[in-house]
């Protein structure tokens, strides 16, 4: 045993890997499908690649458990008259060594070890079963850094749940808290979105005193790049920053046409030059004098809490300081729970494309600019839309309203455009009798939407609170990611039988 087994354990591994790279070289035993040799080789190389997956992440396992293995061995064999900086530092180098990594990335990959393996069992446990990624374990190990013991473990049980569901949940969602997608089948910078999300909505410190200090902190950075180029970043509250690359968006629309040859991200880039310069159009280092025409109209949504809501459109506000008014008006989407909008109670705000903020934004949100409210029914037991019917092609602005509520981005998975870049569609084409029900659309974004008329990449249906999932052309099935809605929050201090009262004042809140 000892280092002759890991010895003999790496050379069998070795021998596999030989195996699996004649395979993908097409020079196996055997092909992977007689019928149809290239069909076969193509679907046996997905294959291949999901048990690559599985195994990568067991394998990150195990380095996980040796780094922090040999530091506690290394310390011990130091013994307690060593100083402990210098001590921790020469671990980490000599990992470092061993895994060609600098000082930097080597105490980052020590310091989510020793995370793993003290604090967040299941995580560590998942990474060893081979169903979650050593980028999700990061993301788990950054987003618990800052909570206590129990909201660590709170968080883990949220996202990974046990195999074995309880028996006194009152539902059959309750051991699948997250619903949806599986977390270990997210991208890692989805499940990072997801976790901060419920970490914000969950902080043992109130939301609104963690915001007060990121204001306080608010500053512009500069760092150099390649090729003559830099990087110039501003770190905002984030109704501002939503507030503000929607308005690039908006801006860099109006400039496309026949006639312009920049992308996107050109146009963006060369719209914020020419904000913070002062002048025209910035293009590729010359000036234009091109003034963005494009207009966008604000938006405010704000849903109410146990069965009705109200949403609202309007221009964003400022958080923290002031700013003056620009012709280009950006749009934002907030989802805002209808008691923390009457100021009874604190719980977060949802900015579309963002996530939870305070209620206190949500509120300065709509008193500076909601235009106009819609009644949006949500579910009391989990704080899900519920149905809005329509029956035309066209789909009407409360039902897009309703479908940003639903989806929050598209819907293709890994995707992360926003709900304002997204464009609804019919699952079931209009022509061949599909309605324009929530259950019968999807909202993707410009490249899923040519992706799905193009190709054979399909979505399959949705329904009143899921958005629709993807079949690939292998006919491989990928859930959609959703939402992750929680109850609405009552007020303190009123009980079941008194929330009548409370009701009453919402109505009248509602219909004033």
């Amino acid at each position: 045993m000892g280092k002759a087994a890991a010895v003999r354990a790496f050379e069998e591994i070795r021998v596999a890997l030989a195996v699996l790279q004649a395979e993908v070289d097409g020079a196996g035993l055997e092909a992977f499908a007689d019928a149809d040799p290239l069909a076969g080789l193509a679907d046996g190389c997905l294959d291949i690649l999901a048990g690559a997956r599985e195994v990568e992440a067991r394998v990150a396992g195990v380095k996980a458990k040796a780094a922090v293995a040999y530091a506690e061995a290394a310390h011990a064999v130091a013994g307690p008259g060593a100083p402990v900086v210098a001590q921790e530092m020469a671990v980490a180098a000599e990992i470092g060594c061993v895994l060609a990594l600098g000082p930097r990335a080597a105490a980052s990959f020590l310091a989510t070890s020793h995370a793993l393996t003290s604090s967040l069992p299941r995580t560590l446990e998942a990474l060893q079963s081979g169903t979650l990624s050593w980028q999700h374990a990061i993301v788990m190990a950054d987003e618990t850094a800052s909570l206590d013991a129990a909201g660590a473990a709170a968080l883990e049980a949220h996202f990974l749940p046990p195999d074995t569901p309880d028996p006194d949940a009152p539902d059959l969602d309750a051991h699948d808290p997250a619903r949806g997608c599986p977390v270990g089948e997210l991208p890692a910078h989805r499940f990072r979105v997801k976790a901060r999300t419920w970490r914000e909505r969950h902080h043992a410190e109130s939301i609104e005193k963690r915001h007060a200090r990121g204001v306080a902190e608010r500053r512009v950075e500069f760092r150099a790049d390649r090729d003559g180029m830099a990087w110039l970043g501003a770190y905002l509250p984030a109704d501002q920053a939503m507030s503000g690359w929607n308005r690039l968006t908006a801006a860099a629309r109006g400039l496309q046409g026949p006639a312009e040859d920049r992308t996107m991200p050109q146009l963006r880039a060369d719209n914020f030059a020419a904000a913070i310069l002062g002048g025209g159009n910035t293009r590729g280092g010359s000036t234009s004098l091109i003034s963005a025409s494009a207009s966008a109209t604000a938006g405010v949504v704000a849903a109410a809490g146990p069965g009705a809501g109200t949403s609202g459109s309007g221009t964003s506000a400022a958080s923290g300081t002031g700013h003056r008014p620009s012709p280009v008006r950006a749009e934002v989407l907030v989802t805002v729970p209808v008691f923390a909008l009457m100021g009874l109670t604190d719980e977060p705000a949802m900015l579309d494309g963002y996530g939870p903020v305070p209620a206190s934004m949500a509120r300065r949100l709509v008193a500076d600019g909601a235009a106009s409210f819609y009644r949006v029914l949500v579910d009391p037991r989990d704080g899900a839309p519920l149905e809005i019917g329509r029956k035309s092609y066209r789909v009407p602005r409360a039902m897009r309203a309703w479908l940003r509520m639903r989806d929050g981005k598209c819907p293709f998975p890994g995707c992360s455009n926003t709900s304002l870049d997204t464009e609804a569609d019919h699952l079931l084409a209009w022509h061949h009798g599909g309605t324009t029900g929530i259950s019968n659309l999807g909202q993707p974004c410009p490249k899923h939407h040519r992706l799905r008329h193009t190709t054979a990449w399909k979505p399959t249906p949705a329904s009143k609170n899921k958005p629709p999932g993807w079949t690939s052309p292998t006919g491989r099935h990928y859930t959609s990611e959703h939402q992750d809605w929680e109850p609405p929050k009552w007020p303190p201090g009123f009980l079941p039988g008194e929330r009548s009262l409370l009701e009453e004042a919402l109505q009248e809140y509602l219909s004033a």
